[in-house]
């Protein structure tokens, strides 16, 4: 991919931006299911002590008219709070331990892009 994939001051996270900037909450949770414990610590332990300035950085920027490359750092960083859980709570393992299987739960919203509008304007939820 290219140098510009993500923020100057992130572009050493590109290896993972590669691999873990998905666009929307399914295809996150299904890369999750997909990565061994070992590799979900791995891209957890990468971005963890930089969320904060990750944040700072991104709100600079409306959601509506985030950058590409912050539009992708952003994803970047909801795939870390997708495998967040699963390295601090459930000790590395990238299903949810004691529950039933996760792809029998299909989320309505899954496969739209994040902020969308039209996530925005679901029934009983102001536009």
């Amino acid at each position: 991919m290219s140098d510009d994939l993500l923020p100057p001051a992130y572009r050493h996270l590109t290896p993972w931006a590669e691999r873990w900037a998905l666009p929307t909450q399914a295809e996150r949770e299904t890369a999750r299911r997909a990565n061994t414990g070992a590799q979900l610590k791995g891209f957890y332990d990468a971005l963890v002590g930089q969320v904060d300035d990750i944040i700072a950085h991104l709100n600079a920027f409306p959601l509506d008219q985030m950058p590409a490359p912050e539009q992708r750092l952003l994803n970047l960083t909801l795939s870390l709070a997708e495998v967040a859980p699963h390295v601090e709570l459930y000790r590395g393992d990238p299903r949810v331990p004691f529950s039933f299987e996760e792809e029998r739960f299909i989320a309505e919203h899954g496969a739209a892009p994040n902020f969308n509008g039209d996530l925005y304007a679901l029934p009983n939820r102001p536009a």
